[in-house]
């Protein structure tokens, strides 16, 4: 009879190699010591073992402290290398293809001053200080969406996102919590390339809701309908303003390389060596990539879209596809997760110019206070000013209006 293996929850996590040391922390520590050693060696003859040992150990310390020591999951190696990669990378990003200018002396000597009073006033100084706040050019992984919703990430392939619905798994009998696990196995499976499961919290606006009821409340065939409909408002309304409402969506990024380079479940698949040196091809090969290429790894896309949601339909959950208002939504919302507002196709581009004139329905004060004066407001100013008569009222009342 076989024994059950236990698999742990965490996935990605790495093999331990020697008790519980992984290969990176092994390789840490055995570097740390090799280099150590080495140079007791070469200065035994000449450095006293306690001075020797006042430098060495408080570096043994660290390496170990990086190695063994973690964070959320994330070891501190880690860490330590992307605070370095963002400290050493460009503060300011902006999107601009056509490429950066430098910035002007005044605004770096602006931002110098503004930045430390005491440091010397000079043409170097104003220059290093222009230097430093340059933008730097933004490159995004996704390069464009596409109408059907295919997000175009440059030499990467071609990725695709879809939302998925969510089934209650807890009050499901055994027999049918075996069974939603046996389809979504059959899904699992059934993968020959990279799959992302993504489980997104974004906040909850109830603003809508609310005005909704509020507004329908009124109708209702009972006054004790209409009173529980505007308390239940009222408690919406409340609960929103006394804490953050999260709301939780799933979603399914499937992503397609241009150019297939053999197997990449790691099943019997070609040795990291042979890995390499296809990933190195297909990279020059980039280059070379036409729209029937392209189009060749969207139909492959769109074909295993479709095997997701035929496999994933037994287990109750819906998977629906996202066009390209939405996935943009998406990727904004990725990007600024904080935003208010919420993105949609609607919206006009970065680069995009404006010429359309407002609709006749445009509310001018839902920004705020209006950028022009109305016809009434003309008319009040024009009755406030004087043109018989020089006094200096006139203007201070006609400017008043516009404070």
């Amino acid at each position: 009879m076989s024994q059950p293996v236990r698999i742990p929850a965490d996935v990605d996590r790495e093999d331990r190699v020697i008790g519980p040391l992984t290969a990176r922390q092994l390789l840490i520590l055995a570097v740390t010591g090799i280099v150590l050693y080495g140079t007791y060696t070469i200065t035994r003859e000449f450095v006293p073992l306690v001075a020797f040992l006042i430098v060495a150990i408080p570096i043994g310390v660290t390496a170990a402290f990086l190695a063994l020591g973690q964070r959320d999951g994330i070891t501190l190696d880690r860490l330590v290398l992307a605070a370095l990669r963002q400290r050493m990378s460009p503060q300011h990003r902006v999107a601009a293809p056509e490429g950066i200018r430098p910035a002007p002396e005044w605004l770096g000597s602006q931002v110098a001053n503004s930045s430390s009073k005491g440091r010397a006033k000079g043409k170097d100084g104003g220059d290093a200080a222009a230097s430093a706040v340059s933008a730097a050019a933004l490159r995004l992984p996704a390069e464009a969406v596409t109408d059907t919703g295919v997000i175009d990430l440059g030499k990467d392939g071609v990725a695709v996102v879809a939302v998925c619905s969510t089934i209650n798994f807890g009050l499901r009998t055994p027999a049918e919590q075996e069974s939603l696990v046996a389809s979504f196995g059959r899904y699992l499976h059934s993968l020959t390339a990279p799959v992302q499961v993504l489980v997104r919290a974004e906040r909850l606006d109830l603003s809508g809701q609310i005005a909704e009821l509020r507004e329908q409340a009124g109708g209702l065939p009972h006054p004790a309908l209409e009173r529980a409909a505007r308390e239940h408002a009222e408690y919406l309304d409340q609960l929103g303003r006394a804490t953050d409402l999260l709301r939780r969506q799933v979603l399914l990024i499937l992503r397609e390389p241009l150019l297939t380079t053999g197997p990449t479940d790691g099943l019997g698949g070609v040795s990291p060596l042979a890995a390499l040196t296809a990933k190195r091809k297909a990279a020059k090969q980039a280059a070379l990539v036409d729209d029937a290429t392209r189009r060749a790894a969207e139909a492959r896309l769109v074909r295993r879209l479709g095997e997701a949601v035929e496999l994933l339909s037994p287990s109750g959950i819906v998977v629906t596809p996202l066009d390209a208002g939405q996935a943009t939504a998406v990727l904004a919302a990725a990007c600024n997760p904080d935003s208010l507002i919420p993105p949609n196709s609607g919206l006009a581009a970065s680069d995009e110019v404006i010429t359309t004139a407002p609709d006749e329905g445009w509310d001018t004060g839902a920004f705020g206070r209006a950028a022009f004066p109305t016809d009434d407001e003309f008319g009040d100013a024009e009755d406030a000013w004087d043109d018989d008569a020089e006094d200096p009222d006139d203007y201070a009342n006609s400017a008043g209006r516009y404070r």
